[in-house]
Order: structure tokens, then sequence, then C-alpha cells
């Protein structure tokens, strides 16, 4: 046997291939704005609801307090919020 059969495929064995790999976007700003804002629109909206609001929202400070955050994020700003959702979805459907 020659070895002339097996193929050999340089991103899979080589230092190159996983150079390769490493230089993919991990994350992209675009999904980072939706995750965001849908934290947001999901927060505010848990803050209406009374039995979620007493469980989830009532700390306002450490890392409990970010859902709080966010909640007032969404209830001050909702206009904005509404808005940058809607700009959103229209980008991801016909631009991207």
């Amino acid at each position: 046997m020659n070895g002339s059969h097996l193929t050999y495929s340089p991103t899979h064995y080589s230092l190159a291939g996983y150079k390769a790999i490493y230089k993919k976007k991990l994350y992209s700003f675009d999904g980072i704005l939706v995750f965001g804002l849908l934290f947001i629109c999901t927060c505010a909206y848990l803050k209406k609801v009374p039995r979620l609001n007493s469980w989830l929202l009532s700390e306002k400070k450490g890392v409990w307090g970010v859902f709080y955050k966010a909640a007032v994020i969404g209830t001050r700003l909702h206009v904005a919020v509404a808005a940058s959702c809607l700009f959103m979805a229209f980008y991801l459907i016909f631009l991207k």
C-alpha cells in the first residue's frame, strides 16, 4: 500500500487549518443587538406580570439587577425600543 487512496486535507491536520477556524467570527454585531432588544422586551413584559415581577425583578442590584434595569429601560424608552425592533426586523428580513 502506498497510501495514494487516502486523502489528506490540510484543514484537518495542519496548524494552518486551526488558524482558519479561529479566524471565523463567533458572534455578529447584529446578533448581539437582536439579543439585547429581545432581552429588554422580555424583561419589560415580565414587569407587567405580577407573580414574575415580584420574583424576578425584585432585586435592583447585583446580577439579578440586570433584569430589573432592562425592564426599566424597556418601559421608559418603549417608543425607542419598539422602533429599534422594527428597524432590526426590516434589516434582517430585507437587507441582510
